[in-house]
C-alpha cells in the first residue's frame, strides 16, 4: 500500500479529490479545521458546505459553458455532481440543490469510503514530505495562509465574497408574488414555476434604491480593499455603478408577467429560489450585500411581497483569498517551487462551486497517477476543464489575474467557424467539440 495522499480542506475542491484518489484505489486523508476551527460563513463541519449559493448555475450542457463543466463532471463520475443530482431542487434551467441534504450526503459518502480517512484539525504549515493538496478555499486559516504567503513570496491577493439573504417562505406575502421562471423555462412544472417573483413599480424601485445607497454598511479594516469579483457584486456595490444597473441585473423584469396583474408591465423584479427541498426556504437572487444586519432587514422589507419577511439567515461578507496562480502553479497544478504541493479550487483562482469541484477532480487524478508513476496531464483547452486550468496557469494575465468563473471566452475558437456566428450555432460547437476532446481525455 502505497502512502497516503493529504488533503487540506474538505470544501468542494477537497472533497471531490478525495472521491476521485479513492475510486483509483489510493488511500488518502482528508483534513478539515471546522467545526474546532469555524469561519465567519461556514455553519457546521460537513464536507462541501454551501455557504453563499445554493445552485451550480446553468445545467444546459449545449448553450452553456457551466452546463458543458457540469457534465465533465459526470462523465468523470464525480462526487459533487452525482450529490447534486440526487438532491436537485426545480430551478428552471439551472441546477439547484437542498444545500444541507447536499452536504450530508457528500460527508456521508465519504465516510463511508475505506480508502478515505477525515481527520480533523488545522493545518498550520506547508509540509515538505509526502503528496499533498492544498484545498483550503476563499476562507483558507490565517495560520496557513501566512505559510503559503513566506513560502511563494507573493502578498496573497484578495476580494470581498458577499452572501445573499434566506426568507421563510410562509413569511412571504403570495397575494403580491408570484410563482414562475424568466421565460417559463423548464420541462416540467415545477421547473417552470421555481422561482418566486416580487414585482415594483418605479416608485418601489427608486425608494428601495435610496434606502439601499443610504443603508449603514459593513465597515473594512485598516489595510483592506474592496476588490469585488464581478460575479458576486454586493447588490449596494451594483446600485453605486448606476440607479439602473440593478433593473438591468439581478432586478429585471424581462421574460415574467405578473400572476395578479398580467396588464401590468412590473419596472423591476425581485426573484426568489428555492433553497431546501421542503420549499420553507427561497434565497433572494443576486442579492449578496455587506449592509448592516439591521439595515437589511429595513431595506429587504421595502420589497413587495416580502414587507413581512422573516429571515433565516442575513447576508454577510466575508475576505476571499487566492494566489497569483499563473505565476505559481504548473498546468499539474503543483506548486512550482515546492511540486509535492498541489492547489485546487477557489483558492488557485477559480471562481464557483463547480470550477471549485472541477480542479479538486484534476488535482486528484493527477496526484493518484502521480503516486501510481504516471504522469497526467490536463484535458485540452477545448474543454471546460482544461480551459480553465489553461487560464489560471498561464493563459491570464499575471499582473491583472483576477478570479474566473468558467465561460466561452476561454475555449479557443472552433476552427473554420469565425466570423458573425450567433450563440445558437456557436455554442453547441464549443460543447460538441469538448464533449469529444474530453472523452478522449477520459480514455486516455
Amino acid at each position: 500500500m502505497t502512502d497516503p495522499i493529504h488533503i487540506v480542506g474538505a470544501g468542494m475542491a477537497g472533497s471531490e479529490a478525495a472521491w476521485q484518489i479513492a475510486r483509483a484505489g489510493l488511500p488518502v486523508v482528508l483534513h478539515e479545521m471546522r467545526p474546532a476551527l469555524g469561519t465567519f460563513a461556514h455553519r457546521t463541519g460537513d464536507c462541501a458546505e454551501m455557504v453563499c449559493s445554493n445552485s451550480f448555475r446553468s445545467d444546459d450542457d449545449v448553450m452553456n459553458a457551466v452546463g458543458q463543466l457540469h457534465w465533465e463532471m459526470r462523465a468523470a463520475e464525480g462526487l459533487i455532481m452525482a450529490m447534486a443530482d440526487r438532491h436537485k431542487l426545480p430551478a428552471g434551467g439551472a441546477l439547484a440543490v437542498d444545500r444541507d441534504a447536499f452536504s450530508a450526503s457528500v460527508t456521508a459518502a465519504l465516510r463511508a469510503e475505506p480508502l478515505v480517512t477525515i481527520q480533523p484539525g488545522e493545518i498550520t504549515d506547508l509540509p515538505r514530505e509526502g503528496r499533498w493538496i492544498i484545498a483550503t478555499g476563499p476562507l483558507t486559516s490565517p495560520a496557513l495562509g501566512a505559510a503559503i504567503q513566506a513560502e511563494t513570496g507573493a502578498d496573497a491577493l484578495a476580494f470581498f465574497d458577499a452572501i445573499a439573504p434566506i426568507v421563510h417562505a410562509d413569511t412571504i406575502d403570495m397575494g403580491v408574488a408570484w410563482r414562475q421562471s424568466r421565460y417559463d423555462k423548464g420541462e416540467t412544472e415545477d421547473e417552470r414555476t421555481a422561482y418566486l417573483n416580487c414585482p415594483m413599480t418605479r416608485d418601489d424601485y427608486e425608494a428601495f434604491i435610496d434606502a439601499l445607497l443610504a443603508a449603514d454598511k459593513t465597515e473594512f479594516h485598516e489595510g483592506e480593499t474592496a476588490g469585488y469579483f464581478d460575479g458576486c457584486l454586493p447588490i449596494e456595490v451594483m446600485a453605486e455603478r448606476g440607479r439602473e444597473t440593478l433593473r438591468h441585473g439581478p432586478m429585471k423584469p424581462v421574460g415574467l408577467t405578473n400572476a395578479h396583474k398580467p396588464a401590468e408591465k412590473p419596472y423591476a423584479v425581485v426573484q426568489l429560489r428555492r433553497d431546501n427541498a421542503l420549499g420553507t426556504l427561497y434565497n433572494i437572487v443576486g442579492f449578496q450585500t455587506k449592509m448592516k444586519y439591521g439595515a437589511q432587514t429595513e431595506v429587504f422589507r421595502m420589497i413587495p411581497g416580502l414587507q413581512n419577511a422573516s429571515f433565516a439567515r442575513l447576508g454577510g461578507i466575508h475576505r476571499n483569498t487566492f494566489l497569483n496562480s499563473p505565476t505559481l502553479i504548473d498546468d499539474r497544478l503543483r506548486l512550482r517551487a515546492r511540486p509535492n504541493l498541489r492547489f485546487a479550487g477557489q483558492v488557485t483562482g477559480v471562481e464557483g462551486y463547480v470550477e471549485s469541484a472541477a480542479m479538486g477532480l484534476l488535482a486528484g487524478r493527477m496526484a493518484a497517477a502521480e503516486a501510481l508513476g504516471r504522469d497526467l496531464g490536463p484535458p485540452l483547452q477545448t474543454t471546460a476543464m482544461g480551459a480553465l486550468v489553461h487560464h489560471i496557469t498561464g493563459g491570464a494575465e499575471a499582473k491583472t489575474f483576477q478570479p474566473m468563473n468558467v465561460n466561452f471566452g476561454l475555449f479557443p475558437p472552433v476552427e473554420g467557424r469565425g466570423g458573425r456566428r450567433g450563440r445558437k450555432d456557436r455554442y453547441p460547437a464549443y460543447t460538441e467539440r469538448a464533449k469529444a476532446d474530453f472523452a478522449a481525455w477520459l480514455a486516455g
